[in-house]
């Protein structure tokens, strides 16, 4: 995929070895040069920065075909060929102003590298300027129009649907240590508007809208009944999605979330967390909520989960972020809705969640007719991601229970 108007480039003296000619080392850098300048055109190195993370070169491959020398002009394109969720591979061509074909041709592999030295999520705002569909470059990931938004999915398998919400502030990925083990199942796992890819709208979030959201995204895949498996954040979506669209609903699996409404000193804490994004940027946020979000245990001896919730905290966007805060904030108390439900449901409750209690899950249990109960041993509020094999399940345990 192209990424639009090429880069012009001078080659000086300067650039050429002893004999006036460009080399290797030479083409390696005028094809950065010309790489980072079109970046500049649209979140330049800033995207990286702000999520604490760098681009390296990790592979180079540079083919000689005509001969350069100082004083020509080069016209260089990029087009990106793989866009994965570390890394993104393009190739460059630089052609002789004036000449006749390809002087010379780049095929390199970029990696993100994050504060600790290991791999981190490259920043979204990056691949849409170039372009990017994730259709084509990340997993089984789609990408749809939805209610006029461009909104990005994991949709895998085949089978009866399960719709996977993610939570705050996170992304679809974070269900895909699950998801990927359901086989038999068709997998939906979107990224809600704002968040990961999906196109984040300055105003318009609500529980309403990102309830009526899934609801059209499932109309354009063909899913009408889905069992939802909402997490946190994504549980008072299932809320709110059983409360407009019922007849959508085929099971619900609520995991590490609540029905009740926030309270005062809740709401209060989204309004200082709201005021803080808005005045400084959303890059203190992974080092606010970790150790929140996980349990003592998995900082402890999950560097791997550690530095993916970190990447995937560090990749939002501050409009998507702020407008989760107010969705969460004004949301509806779904207390009284729980006798109501009246579709096969399992709660789900990480033994160390410093969030919600595994107390407080079980109370929201017994309040469901019928609802199954399990606590996940050494999960803390992210129980997909934290304590996967166990999660994945406990939950395949619930969906053939529906066959």
């Amino acid at each position: 995929m192209s990424t639009g108007a090429p880069v012009e480039l001078t080659v000086y003296p300067d650039d050429c070895d002893a004999f006036g000619h460009v080399n290797h080392a030479t083409y390696l850098k005028l094809f950065e040069r010309a790489r980072w300048e079109v970046l500049e055109r649209g979140p330049g190195m800033k995207a990286f920065h702000s999520q604490g993370s760098w681009p390296a070169v990790r592979k180079a491959e540079v083919e000689f075909l005509q001969q350069i020398i100082a004083g020509d002009r080069l016209r260089f394109e990029i087009e990106v060929e793989r866009w994965g969720e570390t890394s993104f591979t393009v190739r460059q061509r630089a052609r002789k102003i004036g000449g006749h074909g390809v002087a010379a041709e780049l095929q390199v592999v970029i990696v993100a590298i994050g504060r600790d030295g290991t791999p981190a999520l490259l920043p979204t705002e990056v691949g849409r300027f170039l372009g990017v569909r994730a259709s084509r470059h990340t997993d089984a990931s789609q990408q749809f129009t939805v209610r006029n938004l461009v909104v990005a999915a994991d949709v895998s398998g085949d089978g009866p649907p399960v719709l996977f919400i993610h939570g705050f502030p996170l992304d679809r990925t974070l269900w895909r240590p699950v998801a990927r083990t359901l086989t038999g199942w068709r997998r939906i796992a979107p990224d809600l508007r704002g968040f990961g890819l999906s196109e984040a709208p300055e105003n318009g979030y609500a529980m309403s809208e990102y309830a009526d959201d899934l609801a059209a995204l499932l109309d354009i895949v063909g899913a009408e009944r889905v069992v939802v498996c909402g997490l946190s954040m994504g549980g008072y979506v299932a809320f709110e999605l059983y409360r407009r669209h019922a007849d959508r609903v085929r099971a619900l699996v609520l995991a590490n979330t609540r029905a009740g409404a926030d309270s005062a000193d809740g709401r209060a804490g989204r309004d200082a967390m709201i005021a803080r994004i808005r005045r400084d940027g959303p890059a203190f946020l992974a080092d606010a909520m970790l150790p929140r979000l996980l349990a003592p245990s998995s900082l402890q001896t999950e560097p791997e989960v550690v530095r993916r919730v970190r990447a995937m905290v560090s990749a939002q966007r501050a409009d998507g972020l702020v407008g989760a805060l107010t969705a969460m904030r004004d949301r509806a108390d779904s207390t009284a809705l729980l006798p109501t439900i009246a579709v096969p449901t399992l709660v789900v409750a990480g033994s160390d969640d410093q969030l919600i209690p595994p107390t407080d899950a079980r109370a929201m249990a017994e309040a469901i007719p019928n609802a199954h109960f399990a606590t996940i041993p050494g999960a803390g509020h992210l129980a997909p991601i934290e304590q996967a094999v166990n999660t994945a399940r406990v939950i395949r345990e619930f969906l053939e229970a529906l066959l």
